[in-house]
């Protein structure tokens, strides 16, 4: 009895996803269709007959690929649990460069304006995805499409046969109405390997995104590398050079006065050894932001360790073997650290923390988790989207939870091989 009852639920679903299916796949040539039928309309001595049937189709078709793909892919993923991966070219990030031009993936531009512009034309007509997405909208109808039709032909049969008198059309109307119902559950069922089939990213396509890929990380590596120099210098001009400046003054001063005011001598270099110990400490601090000593002497764990005894919070810090890796990815992962610890103080207003440092079969894991407010995303130009862009060249990635109210939990995966 439960199979029975099941039988007109599936009968049901399967028609309705069949009909959604036919729709979908048999929109674009029923574009088509519809030029042909206007220059049978206007006829063969009209001189648009044919000019603008064909303008029709191309325009039609281009405009209407990319949506019916778009909608295949959700409709797979939906009822099937299956994840196409669309590998269309993403848009990268438009930098300005120290020049003054703004680059775009592509070409510099002398303005924002002009740079998203053109990468816009670019990507939408140089991507390999558009010849895909056409061949699907062409193979589609001849596969999935026509199997889906099934349902809708045999119910239109069965209504318009049982409608007449005719011993035939009667039974014509019944054997359409036996299709469509011994069909109805499985006819949209096509439509997956199909797409699977026809819908994914080819090899060139993966990597055409991958290229796009390395190329917006040269671009944010070149800014980023132009933005710390220019921190370095600011902070070497406005710190310890005026301080190392002032002392020359001073011992200057003392070697003057070192015979006619010896008293106002040796204040004058007192004076001088505090600013040499405060321009020292500039230079440690300076040193730190730049490398910190213990991440080069005991490895990313114990900096890890030293970081979480100088924060505010309380933060417990956990490892399950000591981690040796490249000296960059271990520079990356402690400065993703510190910039998390850092908006947990700022922004979260946190008052305890967990940072967990692990290995996987793929590489370094790291978890940071507060008792903030939560709220946390990655917004463009922020800090956490620095942090994501840090950690992407080197193929990691960033996973960030945080719903309102806390707790925010973020997790940095990066692969690599310990040393």
């Amino acid at each position: 009895m439960r199979q029975l009852g099941s039988w007109p639920a599936r009968v049901g679903v399967g028609f309705i996803r069949a009909c959604v299916v036919a729709l979908v796949s048999l929109l674009v040539p029923a574009v088509w269709a519809a030029a042909v039928a206007l220059g049978i309309w206007w006829g063969a001595g009209n001189p648009w007959s044919w000019v603008a049937p064909f303008v029709l189709v191309c325009v039609g078709t281009l405009t209407l690929s990319r949506p019916v793909c778009r909608l295949v892919r959700f409709l797979v993923a939906r009822w099937t649990g299956t994840v196409i991966p669309a590998g269309y070219r993403q848009a990268g990030p438009v930098t300005r460069m120290s020049t003054g031009y703004w680059w775009n993936g592509f070409s510099y531009e002398r303005t924002s304006r002009d740079a998203l512009l053109d990468q816009r034309w670019r990507i939408r007509w140089r991507d390999p995805a558009n010849w895909r997405d056409l061949r699907f909208t062409a193979i589609a109808p001849l596969t999935a499409g026509v199997i889906a039709a099934l349902p809708p032909a045999g119910v239109a049969a069965a209504v318009l046969g049982l409608g007449r008198s005719e011993p035939a059309a009667r039974v014509v109307g019944a054997l359409g109405l036996v299709a469509a119902v011994v069909s109805a559950p499985y006819a949209w069922r096509p439509l997956r390997p199909v797409a699977v089939r026809f819908l994914r990213p080819s090899p060139a396509m993966e990597l055409a995104d991958r290229v796009d890929e390395l190329t917006a990380q040269r671009a944010d590596t070149t800014v980023a590398q132009a933005a710390e120099i220019r921190r370095i210098e600011r902070d070497l001009h406005d710190g310890a050079q005026a301080r190392l400046v002032a002392l020359g003054l001073s011992l200057a001063t003392a070697e003057k006065l070192m015979q006619t005011d010896p008293d106002q001598a040796r204040a004058l270099l007192r004076d001088a050894r505090a600013g040499a110990a405060a321009s020292l400490s500039e230079m440690r601090e300076l040193v730190r932001g730049i490398s910190p000593p213990v991440l080069n002497e005991r490895g990313l764990v114990d900096a890890v360790r030293a970081l979480a005894l100088d924060s505010p919070l309380d933060v417990a810090v956990t490892a399950n073997a000591p981690l040796h890796l490249d000296p960059p990815i271990e520079s990356a992962v402690y400065f993703g650290v510190a910039e998390l610890l850092t908006n947990a103080v700022r922004h979260a207003q946190a008052s305890r923390a967990r940072i967990s440092l692990t290995r996987d079969d793929v590489g370094l894991v790291a978890e940071v988790e507060d008792d903030g407010r939560g709220g946390a995303d990655i917004r463009p130009g922020g800090g956490l989207d620095g942090l994501r862009r840090r950690l992407t060249v080197f193929d990691g990635t960033v996973e960030i939870t945080s719903p309102p109210g806390g707790p925010t939990r973020v997790r940095m995966t990066v692969p690599c091989e310990s040393l």
